[in-house]
C-alpha cells in the first residue's frame, strides 16, 4: 500500500520578506520619476545615457557606445538617429577608419547634459537625501559589490 503524505506544503513567503522585492519597489519609483524628468526635457533614458556617455569623450565610436548601452547595433544607431534629429548628437565617419563611425555631441548636447545631470542629482535627492552620508555610501557599497560579485555589466537604459 502506498504511503499517504499529509504534511502540508510549507506557506509561501511574502513579497515583502524579499530584498529583491525592496530593490524592484524602489528602483521602480526612483526610474518613472526620473524618467518623467526627462520627458518634460524631451529626452528619453536611453538618450540620456547615451548623452553622458557622449559627453565623457570628445567622440565615441559607434562600437563604444553600443558597449556602453549594452545593445545591438541596430538599437543603438536608432538612438542616435533620435539624437541626431534632436540636434543634440552628430555621426561622421571616423578619421582614418573609412567604415567607422564617430559620434560627437553638438553644442546644444554638450549644454543639456549638464542640465539632465542636474535632474539625476534632484532626483537622487528627493528618494535618498533624507538618509545621512553614511547610509547613502553604505547603500552604494551594497550595490556596487552586488554589480562586482554578479559582474553585471550592461547600463541599465529602460
Amino acid at each position: 500500500m502506498p504511503r499517504r503524505h499529509t504534511d502540508t506544503p510549507p506557506s509561501p513567503s511574502p513579497l515583502e520578506a524579499h530584498l529583491g522585492f525592496w530593490l524592484r519597489f524602489v528602483s521602480n519609483h526612483v526610474s518613472a520619476r526620473f524618467q518623467q524628468l526627462l520627458e518634460e526635457q524631451g529626452v528619453t533614458v536611453t538618450e540620456w545615457v547615451a548623452l553622458r556617455t557622449l559627453w565623457s569623450q570628445d567622440q565615441t565610436t559607434h562600437a563604444e557606445l553600443i558597449q556602453a548601452l549594452g545593445m545591438t547595433k541596430g538599437a543603438a544607431s536608432k538612438v542616435v538617429s533620435r539624437l541626431e534629429e534632436k540636434g543634440l548628437a552628430a555621426r561622421r565617419l571616423a578619421d582614418g577608419r573609412p567604415r567607422e563611425q564617430s559620434l560627437t555631441l553638438t553644442p546644444t548636447g554638450k549644454a543639456l547634459v549638464p542640465k539632465l545631470a542636474a535632474l539625476a542629482d534632484a532626483n537622487d535627492a528627493h528618494f535618498f537625501g533624507h538618509l545621512p552620508a553614511s547610509e547613502r555610501q553604505a547603500l552604494t557599497q551594497a550595490m556596487q559589490a552586488l554589480v562586482q560579485h554578479h559582474q553585471l555589466n550592461s547600463i541599465p537604459t529602460a
